[in-house]
């Protein structure tokens, strides 16, 4: 987000080409110069000139109960339906959005097709990275070490709006479920699910969970959940919800 509270998109940055004294963290403000994709209608996207970063501080502090964190989310829109965050999409083309979900209901866990990589997705991904600019010829080898989820996330959840209860179903691409399945999967080898649920379907619902969602560029329609927010949960928060099954 800009410091004026306007979501936007940065695509890509090559993590390897940063310098030390430039590599940035999460909720950790930085200056640099971008410029609009031209290869995206998306408004929100732009890409960044690498050499241009600089850190604007230390990561912002989580002291308080997430004080200045809240403070800096607070200046976006918040949706308390999604259906409210696809109408502005029709209206006014956005592609970046906030959603506070009313209930979660559960996590769909589901198999994909393919558990490895087949070489044909290999290709496609290699010759995507490259005109991207993220790899060169040397990275397109360490990228086949990558390893592929096995899995699909979606979170099934509940909206309230003037007393009617809507229901929606996305899938979580946050990076991070990503990490949480193989660490996992590392510490409790075939009885992984159950830890992952505990973090999915009940810890971050407890907390202030939100959605940062955002569309798919090939499929400007539709919608993914790209990180979650959760900040801990305030006197002044509506009590949680939950339905789950382990």
């Amino acid at each position: 987000m800009t410091a004026d509270g306007k979501l936007i998109r940065l695509f890509p940055v090559p993590f390897r080409l940063i310098r030390d004294d430039q590599q940035f963290k999460k909720w950790q403000w930085i200056s640099a110069q971008i410029y609009k994709a031209n290869d995206d209608r998306r408004p929100e996207s732009h890409k960044i000139y690498v050499d241009t970063i600089a850190l604007d501080g230390a990561p912002l502090s989580t002291a308080r109960d997430w004080e200045v964190r809240r403070r800096e989310i607070s200046k976006l829109p918040l949706f308390t339906d999604f259906a409210e965050l696809d109408r502005q999409r029709e209206a006014d083309g956005i592609t970046l959005g906030l959603v506070r979900p009313s209930k979660v209901l559960g996590l769909d866990i589901t198999a994909v097709d393919q558990a490895e990589w087949t070489d044909e997705e290999l290709r496609k991904l290699v010759q995507h990275q490259q005109q991207a600019g993220l790899f060169d010829d040397d990275d397109a080898r360490a990228f086949q070490t990558l390893r592929k989820l096995p899995f699909a996330f979606h979170y099934r959840y509940e909206c309230e709006v003037g007393g009617e209860t809507r229901s929606y179903r996305h899938k979580i691409a946050d990076w991070e479920i990503g990490a949480l399945y193989w660490n996992c999967r590392n510490r409790h080898k075939a009885n992984w699910e159950r830890p992952l649920r505990e973090k999915i379907e009940q810890k971050l619902p407890s907390a202030d969970l939100m959605f940062l969602m955002g569309t798919i560029h090939r499929f400007p329609d539709q919608w993914l959940i790209v990180s979650l927010i959760y900040p801990p949960r305030s006197r002044t928060d509506p009590p949680f919800q939950g339905e789950f099954v382990l």
